[in-house]
């Protein structure tokens, strides 16, 4: 064994990471007071008294999942569990990088809590070597111990989790934050408490009242849904005002970080250059359908079978999402051509510093396309619900940008982000719920506040106008 992973050096970081074994309580400066929709879901999943699983959180950089896994720990103090019996590990740390998983648990097993219930934090654990395997060893042998970890870089959570995790433990996305958690931790005083929950087909069978009611409630939030186009979701920046400064860290801390250090670090990436390059190709790109051919000769006659990895690797180091094309009506859709977009708009305005989003409004239409496509997609996570686009092969490629396939029907939604949002028969967000049998809501994202209600034009289903701001708070929530 090397000497300074000695055990006493191992255990004088572990007392650094876990105050409360000495004080009794959690520190204030670590506390935060929102708790995320994950936070929910995570800790219901942890402590249910009937189906025993590990949870693993995983997420981009910066994104908050070592907040969760302190909050839980601040929760369980609160609830009187033994603060011994609590264990905080970030594998970040270069000792523990060097120290073997067995090493740290069984130091602390012999040194700290000695009794047969545990609750084990763990951070990082990506950087943990054989930390499946070890997880696996865990929940065979220690049927009172609860487990939690994140991870950055969700190819090696999802790879460890098919073989040894099947059954054993859950990967929880964690995403950036929703326009309504970006009011609950700006704590806008103004945000509705009788705000009732509405899925897709709710708000399209909302009659005129019922509309007036529901934006008269959220009017108030208007004016801070710029600064969430601005600063973006990641809950540190959330108070910042130096949007300069906000850009150059999602630069450095995030987007370098991970392209620079974890990707390389986990898998074997022959060539960083090329990575940088397909993924400035793909923040140029964003909210467009790409194609694997087009991206390999623009950036350098690179082969298509190293951008499809390279775009697959930053899908799950969870820089990007992936929209696949859905069939509608019968209709041909295009060869599988993913669209793309970046995991978040301030990301993608970090790396290409677009300065001021809000006076182009061409940046400003991806953006907040970008914003709804990542609402959607994680408030339909849990279900069986597939969301992507569709366009036409024929009739000039029309497109409808994103839509929710669930089992027996769609969901169609189209963002028009600007001053007229007027619709022709010939759109395909009209043309399709004309024809379409199993349409059961279609939705306009607009730009102004007063742009709501329903389009008039003759479809089966109606087409409801709902401004981004609204829209986007309201598929916050889950």
């Amino acid at each position: 064994m090397l000497a300074y992973t000695s055990s006493e050096n191992i255990l004088r970081i572990l007392y650094s990471y876990n105050p409360w074994w000495r004080e009794g309580y959690f520190p204030q400066d670590l506390s935060k007071p929102v708790k995320r929709v994950v936070y929910h879901q995570a800790f219901e999943l942890l402590m249910h008294p009937t189906i025993r699983r590990y949870v693993i959180l995983s997420g981009a950089r910066r994104v908050g999942k070592t907040t969760i896994l302190y909050q839980m720990i601040e929760t369980l103090l609160k609830n009187q569990v033994n603060p011994k019996k609590i264990l905080y590990i970030s594998f970040d740390h270069p000792l523990f990088k060097l120290s073997s998983f067995d090493q740290i648990i069984n130091l602390y097993e012999t040194t700290i809590n000695e009794e047969k219930e545990a609750y084990i934090f763990l951070d990082e654990i990506q950087y943990a070597s054989d930390w499946d395997r070890w997880l696996k060893v865990y929940y065979d042998t220690k049927p009172n111990w609860r487990i939690i970890a994140t991870g950055s870089a969700s190819p090696a959570l999802i790879e460890g989790t098919k073989e040894s995790g099947v059954g054993r433990w859950t990967v929880i996305s964690v995403p950036t934050l929703s326009f309504y958690e970006f009011c609950e931790i700006l704590g806008v005083p103004e945000r509705p408490s009788n705000l009732p929950n509405l899925n897709l087909n709710e708000i399209s069978n909302l009659n005129d009242s019922q509309l007036n009611e529901l934006m008269f409630l959220l009017m108030p939030l208007q004016k801070y849904f710029n600064k969430y186009l601005t600063i973006g979701g990641f809950p540190e920046f959330v108070f910042s005002e130096d949007q300069f400064l906000v850009q150059r860290m999602l630069r450095e801390d995030v987007v370098d970080k991970v392209i620079k250090r974890d990707i390389p670090s986990l898998f074997n990436v022959r060539n960083l250059a090329v990575l940088e390059k397909v993924f400035l190709y793909l923040c140029f790109n964003s909210a467009n359908v790409i194609s694997i051919s087009t991206i390999s000769k623009e950036i350098g006659d690179v082969s298509t079978v190293t951008v499809e990895n390279y775009i697959h690797l930053l899908e799950n180091a969870n820089l990007i999402y992936k929209s696949l094309p859905i069939e509608l009506g019968g209709k041909k859709v295009l060869k599988a051509k993913p669209k793309i977009y970046v995991s978040d708009p301030a990301l993608r305005n970090a790396v290409l510093m677009i300065d001021n989003i809000l006076l182009d409004s061409k940046e400003l239409g991806i953006t907040v396309e970008t914003a709804v496509f990542k609402h959607i997609y994680n408030f339909y996570l849990q279900t069986n619900a597939r969301i992507g686009y569709f366009r036409k092969a024929s009739d000039n490629q029309k497109e409808i940008d994103v839509v929710v396939d669930f089992l027996h029907s769609k969901s169609l939604i189209e963002v028009k982000f600007r001053e007229d949002t007027t619709l022709s028969e010939n759109d395909a967000i009209v043309e399709m719920s004309q024809k379409e049998k199993n349409i059961d809501s279609a939705i306009l994202v607009t730009k102004r506040p007063e742009d709501y209600g329903k389009v008039k034009v003759s479809a089966k289903v109606p087409i409801v106008k709902i401004p981004a701001y609204v829209f986007l708070y309201l598929f916050g929530r889950r």
